[in-house]
């Protein structure tokens, strides 16, 4: 590379590098273009937002009944990797000391020592900045794991799970992927913003969760479509913002870089989507948003290892291909039986290995050299044949790691009396707004439920007698029992309905047990 002057404005040379340096005897700011520091604090925010895009997203794909769980599983699991992060997560992950190319050492635990020195990840930024910038990584990566839950899973089984998942899965494929030793990252690997840890791990990780949670009773599946595609749209929307911060930040500075990033994804995923509609469309006949919204997302997911290497062309081929392939492995989890609720497997974990294999093949030395700081060889059509199988390894590497790690936390949290990790035929049938918090996203839920009837009074509703019986009023029988002072064994469940007769106000309407299979998103 023959540029004038490659790296940071101004090369560091603090004291005690060690410990992040000393604040009291020198300003820690002067190696560090203010500007740099405020946009990677911005994309922070940014990548923030996408969690409760993904609660947006997953509360509409959901059913009524189970709207508020999914948003919950979601902001929940943010405070816990906050936690676990703080205490050792970002140790394990990114600590520059470690030496063995698998996992980090715990000397920056509970952030000691992070503080003013160059980041593991570039000398553009403070470490302690870029802590906090992958800190919302991790958050984002356990977002979407959550969505395996979807209305048969237990809330608090699923936080544990997120903890120890965090723990022995995230970090060390994050430390495969970015550490300064990892074993990926010191072969040349290519691994822009996190195809592997991310979108790889989630897509995998969360589909062993559902493997071992189990199917959903077929009986609820019949008219089964999203209950708020408008809300699906909002959540795609807050992810698109906040995946500019996510890949356009993987560049670690204002720099050109960052900006063909952001160029990049936006061209993935817009091309993308139109493909993922139009196959669609080849089905039904009709235009479907929550089609673009899913073409989309998988766009979105195979920029994230790819945006920062490749050229806008090749973002176009990327998208494309990226559409017709997540879509069709829409159809994987109906042969493999594994019900992925919410399809993070075929829009993450696919589309994260498409993007990592562009890598292996359209990598330019160019766009890499954009951030000032960085110089690839590029990949095969540079003829350095040997970037291929790199990438497949790695994609090899993270998907068997991925899936029998989490198969076996989730099994063993699933052994332990007290956390086991679906709920009853009960609870599913109610909803796990009602089951799991007590909450619900819609008011009339509970309103409908506890206290009103659909047929409307025919005389003065004081004084007026109801020709319905008590428990045809009401659509889940427990609820009328209370109502007439018996517990619920008490029942002889005489003119009650049971079972499904509870959800008739949470179906959307659609031919008689008929699956809706349009798009990835609709199941």
């Amino acid at each position: 590379m023959s540029y004038s002057w490659v790296g940071a404005p101004t090369e560091f040379n603090g004291t005690n590098s060690e410990t992040g340096g000393d604040s009291s005897i020198e300003n820690l700011n002067q190696w560090y273009q203010s500007g740099d520091q405020a946009y990677i604090i911005i994309a922070s925010a940014m990548v923030m937002v996408m969690v409760p895009g993904l609660g947006f997203l997953y509360s509409g794909l959901a059913r009524r009944k189970s709207a508020l769980s999914m948003i919950w599983a979601c902001m929940f699991s943010s405070s816990v990797i906050t936690f676990q992060w703080y205490f050792w997560g970002y140790s394990l992950a990114l600590s520059g000391s470690a030496t063995n190319g698998f996992i980090g050492n715990l000397k920056r635990f509970g952030l000691m020592n992070t503080l003013g020195a160059p980041s593991p990840g570039s000398p553009l930024v403070p470490e302690l900045l870029y802590a906090f910038y992958q800190m919302q990584f991790c958050a984002v990566t356990a977002a979407i794991i959550v969505g395996a839950v979807a209305e048969r899973g237990r809330l608090i089984p699923m936080m544990i799970f997120i903890w120890i998942w965090a723990t022995i899965v995230y970090c060390p494929v994050a430390c495969w992927a970015w550490g300064a030793n990892g074993w990926f990252f010191a072969w040349g690997g290519l691994d822009y913003a996190g195809g592997g840890p991310v979108e790889i791990v989630s897509g995998m990780s969360a589909l062993a969760y559902s493997w071992v949670l189990g199917r959903r009773q077929e009986k609820m599946m019949l008219n089964f479509r999203p209950h708020n595609v408008s809300l699906i749209t909002l959540g795609t929307v807050f992810l698109w913002f906040g995946w500019l911060g996510f890949n356009g930040g993987s560049a670690f500075g204002a720099n050109l870089r960052a900006t063909m990033a952001c160029w990049n994804s936006n061209l993935t995923a817009m091309f993308a989507a139109m493909t993922w509609v139009l196959l669609d469309w080849r089905l039904a006949r009709k235009w479907s948003m929550v089609g673009w919204c899913s073409g989309c997302i998988s766009g979105l997911v195979a920029a994230t290892p790819a945006s920062g290497f490749i050229t806008p062309w090749a973002s176009v081929a990327l998208g494309i291909t990226t559409g017709i392939v997540a879509n069709f492995a829409t159809k994987i989890k109906f042969w493999i039986k594994i019900d992925d609720a919410l399809d993070v497997f075929a829009e993450h974990g696919i589309a994260g290995m498409v993007g990592l294999l562009f890598n292996g093949i359209f990598a330019a030395p160019y766009i890499v050299g954009l951030d000032g700081v960085n110089s690839i060889s590029g990949g095969w059509i540079m003829h350095n044949w040997k970037q291929l199988y790199i990438q497949f390894s790695y994609i090899v590497a993270c998907t068997a790691y991925s899936f029998v790690v989490s198969a076996l936390i989730a099994f063993a949290i699933d052994k332990i009396p007290g956390l086991h990790l679906r709920a009853s035929e009960e609870a599913e049938l109610l909803g796990m707004d009602d089951d799991q918090l007590g909450e619900f996203a819609y008011d009339y839920v509970e309103v409908r439920r506890d206290y009103l009837a659909w047929t409307p009074a025919k005389s003065d509703p004081i004084t007026a007698e109801h020709d319905i019986p008590q428990g045809d009023r009401h659509g889940i029988s427990q609820h009328s029992q209370m109502l007439e002072g018996k517990a619920p064994s008490e029942s002889s469940h005489d003119g009650a309905h049971t079972g499904i007769g509870g959800d008739r106000h949470a179906m959307a309407a659609g031919p008689e047990g008929v699956h809706h299979e349009k798009s990835s998103l609709e199941h």
